[in-house]
């Protein structure tokens, strides 16, 4: 019997040996861990609310590699894919040690290599580690192979393999080439189409229908005579399958290009399917809606629409543009600044509502008048005299909502709008302060904002971020936003935008449709630039621009006449619940609030007022003349102390200069109180 320690010498060796091959595995596996840099890179996706495909970008070279979902893809194919390529695979360990000795014992016999034993885990890692095909790259092959099964699941291998698969061209994985060849996705497919997806990646460049139809259709053939062999398809199905036609390639989908296209790009590399809030329906019938109006507004018109809904402020349409096909389509112009008009006029009334500084019967002087070095004209060139706060904002009178912005200060307005993220663009140096031009339209602002603005009139006066993700919106719903007025101010606004007229033809149509009632504003820039419409109804904002990619002039098209009915023909679309209208607040008004500004005791001169230079049409007793106004009873006028007759056709008084020069001109009322200006007349 040998001693103790001799026995403990010759049993340690070996064990120590295992022990430290082990230990060189392990190690060698941490400093060369599987290489899965191709497979972390994988083409963003956007879809839509429900999972509909918007848009994708493209990985290096312009692939499309769109990561495999086994759960979206068809059992069937992926069965017999493995049955084909690998039947082993749900057994080994990476490498098929019985296709490894059949593939020998076949070269040896032959001379040649007549078919070969690479797994699916081995292609995998093939196309993760792309190396030039020699017995040493076999090898590493294998080992590299057997790595692979010691850290991944088969599942997880296999939709590898589908990940990386190339297709032809730059297709790579069976759902970037179910979606380019058959222009569907992988969860249903014929026995023709995977046949072909399964005959296509042995030979990719060779097979691809499109150019090589005759090689695809006998590889196709060939699968399917192996699908009968295997019994997973029977002869006459086969044959009815090898008869159907090969596919032509078609374009991915791409809805909502540039919104889409700005999701995907802000995608992490982790995460590359982006559930977005749009709605893909929705956003198809809106985008063809776009291109028809922009068509009919010639050749170079574009135009841009948007649908909030105002819970979550979910963008549940983005269309940026009415088609890449027209001038300027590849831009974004929900993005661009562009002059709104008038579209900013009621928040500037919400905020005086809630300023206390006016109520919706507030009267108003819109009369010519100047605001500094500022002197804003109507745009109909026809003044109202004193008007309801109420009616000016139906009306879109200019006068009085600059006159309602004085009071606030535009600064204080400016300072409103960006507590809520809000930037107007102003067309001068930025150091400026915001002028009384803004009423009008003087300062840009994008579509988005516009649209936010409006949301927070629907939501109570509470204005929140738009929300592109479904996790974005989830958070919109709990979060308190930033209130730019009090609840009461803003619905008092969304109840005068109701009475504003409709496109011709919409107010009968609504009432039959029992359609939600549309609160709306429109905008029209100088120079007719720029035709916005923006509407509150049925829990949505809807906000269209019609105009010029590149700003320049279309005159003729305002807000009301190019850009309003395209917002109605939308809000259609849209189909938002019906509702009934609010109640109209009491036309009462607390006394201090009676009027803007204090009243006068007397007469008021509307037309002309005091140290106006004004430019008459003619001059003599034949001339057109100008109309004399003023508020007050039983008015009588004085020019020059000479009394001005009525005219006896409209009853109003027309005054007819004899001259250019300086008048004097008096209005007296029932009582003898008299209102005087003095003014300048030239000629045209």
């Amino acid at each position: 019997m040998a001693p103790e320690g001799q026995v403990r010498e010759r049993a340690w060796p070996p064990m120590l040996l295992v022990a430290g091959l082990v230990a060189a595995l392990v190690g060698l596996d941490a400093a060369f861990p599987p290489a899965l840099g191709r497979a972390k890179v994988a083409s963003p996706v956007v879809l839509d609310r429900h999972g509909a495909w918007l848009r994708a970008l493209p990985v290096e070279d312009g692939r499309w590699r769109l990561r495999a979902d086994l759960a979206r893809t068809d059992p069937r194919f992926v069965a017999r894919l493995v049955r084909v390529e690998d039947a082993g695979f749900a057994w080994h360990s990476g490498v098929d040690p019985l296709a490894v000795i059949r593939a020998g014992l076949s070269a040896a016999s032959r001379g040649h290599v007549t078919s070969g034993a690479s797994t699916i885990t081995m292609q995998t890692v093939r196309l993760l580690e792309p190396r030039r095909r020699t017995l040493l790259a076999k090898a590493i092959q294998m080992v590299r192979a057997a790595q692979l099964e010691a850290h991944y699941s088969k599942r997880q291998i296999l939709s590898l393999y589908l990940t990386l698969t190339p297709y032809g061209g730059n297709i790579e994985g069976v759902r970037a080439a179910s979606l380019a060849w058959f222009g569907h996705e992988p969860d249903s497919l014929t026995n023709a189409e995977q046949a072909l997806l399964i005959a296509l990646p042995q030979s990719p460049e060779a097979r691809r229908p499109d150019r090589r139809p005759a090689v695809a259709r006998a590889a196709r053939t060939a699968i399917l005579d192996k699908l009968v062999r295997a019994r997973l398809i029977d002869p006459a199905t086969a044959r009815e399958s090898a008869a159907e036609p090969l596919p032509r390639r078609q374009p991915f989908p791409s809805l909502a290009w540039q919104a889409a296209g700005e999701l995907a790009r802000a995608a992490p590399a982790s995460r590359p399917s982006v559930i977005s809030t749009l709605d893909a329906g929705l956003q198809a019938r809106l985008e063809a809606l776009a291109g028809s109006a922009a068509a009919g507004q010639g050749a170079l018109g574009q135009a841009a629409i948007l649908v909030i809904q105002i819970d979550g402020r979910a963008v549940r349409a983005a269309v940026a543009s009415a088609g890449r096909d027209r001038p300027g389509g590849w831009n974004d112009l929900t993005r661009a600044q562009r002059s709104p008009g008038s579209a900013l006029k009621p928040l500037i009334y919400g905020f005086a509502f809630d300023e206390g500084l006016a109520a919706p019967d507030t009267l108003i002087d819109d009369a010519p008048r100047r605001f500094g070095d500022y002197q804003p004209a109507d745009f109909d060139r026809v003044f109202h005299g004193q008007v309801s706060a109420r009616e000016a904002l139906a009306q879109s009178l200019n006068i009085p909502a600059v006159a309602v912005l004085n009071r606030l200060g535009a600064p204080a307005f400016e300072a409103r709008l960006q507590s809520a993220g809000v930037r107007l663009a102003r067309p001068l140096s930025s150091i400026q302060d915001a002028g009384l031009s803004l009423a009008l339209g003087g300062e840009g602002i994008s579509l988005r904002d516009l649209a936010l603005l409006y949301a927070a009139l629907g939501d109570g006066g509470v204005a929140k971020p738009l929300a592109w993700t479904a996790e974005a919106e989830a958070a919109r719903k709990g979060s308190p936003g930033v209130r730019l007025m009090r609840a009461g101010p803003a619905a008092q606004v969304l109840a005068i935008l109701r009475e504003a007229a409709p496109p011709p033809g919409r107010a009968a149509l609504t009432l039959v449709r029992g359609a939600a009632p549309m609160a709306f504003k429109t905008g029209t820039s100088y120079g007719f630039r720029d035709a916005v419409a923006v509407g509150v109804t049925g829990g949505y904002v809807i906000a269209v621009w019609t105009g010029r990619a590149d700003g320049g002039a279309r005159p003729g098209l305002t807000g009301h006449g190019a850009a309003l009915p395209l917002l109605f023909e939308a809000a259609d679309l849209v189909g938002a619940e019906g509702g009934a209208p609010a109640p109209i607040d009491p036309r009462a008004v607390p006394r201090a609030l009676t009027r803007l500004e204090p009243d006068a005791d007397g007469p008021r001169l509307i037309f002309p007022p005091d140290g106006a230079s004004v430019i008459a049409p003619g001059f003599g007793p034949h001339s057109p003349g100008l109309v004399l106004a003023a508020q007050g009873d039983r008015l009588a006028w004085y020019v020059g102390g000479a009394p001005v007759t009525a005219d006896p056709v409209s009853g109003q008084s027309v005054w007819r200069p004899a001259s250019p020069g300086f008048y004097r001109v008096v209005a007296v009322d029932a009582a003898g109180r008299r209102a005087t200006a003095n003014v300048r007349v030239t000629a045209p």
